[in-house]
């Protein structure tokens, strides 16, 4: 198929799915964008819907029966894409939609909870860190961002399709850690015990919520450890996503020395 129409009902529909959470909701769908990102998703076993390619903007070839893709103009292609500079490759994905049960925990498993997380440029950065890091899951607590944002795949560089990641209510992902003992780590400023200074080679899950806010009461009364990150300028935080990565590689390092 060859697609030069702004007004064809396929790109509408692809427009609509870039704009609003609730058409991603209801036809579980959601757009990734970048040749990188798209070949990312493939690899880690996600079928597209649907690909479109504007081979004026790309030279590069995506290994998918060529049958299934669908070829548009550049003026088409900039009008479904979300990027400054696109590199003329979009997908149509089928939402993950992963569950608890789903989940295939390592020994020592090593977790990520995000509380309320507004950003999606800090949340696509704590899926990079999480997938660089090997860590088992990503559970998005309570979000203000929709994690299917195509903004968030942009920023994950494509690691939400690499990194286990659901989206829960706290009482419910709290559940889960206890059932498996798993302890909960929170990362607070008003912690007395630096990061460094906990044991934290056991199962771990490493709460962090938002730059404001910090982690509600919920997590904080239910961790069984809090923990700082030494602050020696004026500011009394770091950026969450920046917090979380120092926190899960102290981890990864207690746990390489033994």
């Amino acid at each position: 198929m060859n697609i030069t129409s702004l007004q064809n009902p396929h790109i509408k529909q692809i427009v609509k799915l870039r704009e609003d959470k609730k058409q991603r909701q209801r036809d579980g769908l959601m757009l990734v964008e970048g040749w990188d990102e798209i070949n990312l998703a493939l690899s880690a076993g996600h079928k597209p819907r649907t690909l479109l390619t504007a081979p004026e903007l790309t030279a590069r070839q995506i290994s998918f029966p060529s049958s299934e893709i669908i070829t548009v103009n550049r003026a088409v292609f900039e009008k479904i894409s979300y990027r400054d500079n696109p590199d003329g490759w979009l997908g149509v994905f089928p939402i993950p939609g992963l569950s608890f049960n789903d989940l295939k925990l390592s020994a020592p498993p090593l977790l990520i909870i995000a509380e309320s997380v507004e950003k999606p440029g800090n949340l696509g950065a704590i899926l990079r860190t999480a997938d660089a890091a090997g860590v088992d899951a990503l559970l998005v607590c309570d979000p203000r961002v929709d994690i299917y944002n195509p903004n968030v795949v942009r920023a994950s560089r494509g690691t939400l399709f690499t990194v286990p990641t659901i989206e829960a209510a706290n009482e419910d992902a709290l559940a889960f850690l206890q059932k498996r003992g798993i302890k909960i780590l929170a990362a607070t400023p008003q912690a007395e015990a630096e990061y460094t200074r906990q044991d934290l080679r056991g199962p771990l899950a490493v709460a962090v919520g938002t730059e404001n806010e910090g982690l509600t009461d919920f997590w904080l009364e239910k961790s069984d450890v809090k923990v700082r990150i030494p602050m020696f300028g004026k500011v009394n935080s770091l950026n969450v996503s920046i917090a979380t990565a120092l926190i899960v590689y102290e981890t990864l390092r207690q746990r390489s020395a033994g």
